[in-house]
């Protein structure tokens, strides 16, 4: 089928759910991918996030067939090894105590929110089911009404219910809340919908004080900045804390549908036997791809993880182009801002055009290499960058 039928047969039967760029994915290599006509695109979107190890990994994908032959999927009712050996691993690496998997996203968020509103009405009963979370999040994603699975407690209580409250990443603005119906925080420690500046290490400790004095839990959204993509295997690994919780998504399982949430000591027994149930929150083959995902992300990898970003980084800024301003992020995970009166998602387009694929956000742009990247294929993204902006766009 080529570009054209492909992309008619789409509009026929596809829901219009968000914009497209003009180009039809057919396969990839490493940081490559290609259309139906064999014409090559430097992919700097990594899907949005997921592709941590870019494609064509031999390794990942014989991993996913040797697991899918031996059992392709079952429930939370079973013991299999791939998910249990993922939860010990996960935890050994991040000093958290347990693991939940799910499949998304969203779904993470979800039960990490409710674990926090649990865990406050198990102490202080109703009242506390607020959860805080900053304005420019992705965490905007997560309805704070939905149920996932089963009630959590009775339901007269409903203690599983509650809302979201935006805040600035300031710590007088969140202080005014404590006197609220407030049992968490929610945050990226990195928001990649904003200008992609790590949160400052002074306010995250300074929250993580705050939330410890008031017994709100301290949460964070890794959906983004987890699977190595700041140079550690999670973010929040960065700034020296331990937080009651965090969320993870497809970027550990190289991007099968994979989310999950890793909870401390405390929080470890705070959802009790059958709250959550999830068709695919134990599935073996997303697990087992997230176990070969953590073997090829080794000290080394991350290492060269943030190597990249710096060369990436510096090598947007030597091509001076007027169309870009400012450049933010940690690790491959870059965002640039775009001078006044430029439209994000326009240019990401017309850097399709050329061959390179990235993400437009409210801000400008967003670049998210996969993690194995070459810097061959960073000198042809770089490339590419030059040539579309530096015609005048």
């Amino acid at each position: 089928m080529n570009a054209k039928d492909l992309m008619a047969l789409d509009e026929q039967y596809m829901m219009k759910t968000c914009h497209r760029y003009r180009v039809d994915i057919d396969h990839g290599q490493g940081a490559t991918l290609f259309d139906s006509e064999g014409r090559e695109y430097i992919d700097f979107t990594s899907g949005m996030g997921e592709n941590s190890i870019g494609y064509g990994n031999e390794q990942w994908a014989e991993s996913i067939m040797e697991q899918t032959l031996k059992l392709g999927s079952t429930s939370q009712l079973f013991y299999t090894q791939p998910c249990a050996q993922l939860a010990e691993k996960l935890c050994r690496q991040t000093g958290m105590a347990s693991a939940c998997f799910v499949s998304s996203a969203p779904e993470a968020n979800a039960v990490m929110m409710q674990l926090a509103r649990k865990y406050s009405f198990d102490r202080y009963g109703m009242g506390r089911s607020t959860v805080l979370t900053l304005q420019h999040s992705f965490s905007r994603e997560t309805d704070p009404l939905s149920v996932i699975g089963q009630p959590l407690v009775n339901e007269e209580s409903n203690s599983h219910m509650g809302a979201l409250h935006f805040v600035t990443p300031d710590m007088e603005e969140i202080q005014k809340m404590a006197s609220h119906d407030v049992c968490a925080v929610m945050l990226e420690l990195i928001q990649t919908d904003g200008n992609t500046d790590p949160l400052p290490r002074k306010f995250v400790h300074a929250l993580a004080v705050f939330c410890a004095e008031q017994d709100w839990l301290l949460l964070i959204n890794e959906a983004q900045t987890g699977a190595g993509r700041t140079g550690t295997m999670f973010a929040f690994q960065q700034y020296g804390i331990l937080p009651d919780a965090i969320s993870f998504a497809g970027g550990l399982s190289g991007g099968l549908p994979l989310g999950g949430v890793l909870a401390n000591n405390r929080c470890k027994e705070v959802l009790k036997l059958d709250s959550q149930r999830f068709a695919f929150g134990a599935n073996p083959i997303c697990a087992a791809a997230a176990l070969t995902v953590l073997d090829i992300l080794n000290e080394n990898t991350l290492a060269q993880v943030k190597e990249k970003g710096d060369y990436l980084r510096s090598g947007i800024e030597s091509l001076n182009l007027p169309t870009l301003g400012q450049i933010h992020g940690v690790g491959l995970m870059i965002g640039v801002t775009l001078s006044e009166g430029k439209d994000p998602i326009s240019l990401a387009s017309l850097l399709a055009d050329y061959g390179l694929l990235c993400l437009a956000t409210k801000e400008g742009l967003l670049f998210l290499p996969p993690l194995l990247v070459t810097k061959e294929e960073l000198d042809r993204g770089l490339a590419i960058l030059k040539q579309a902006l530096g015609e005048g766009a």
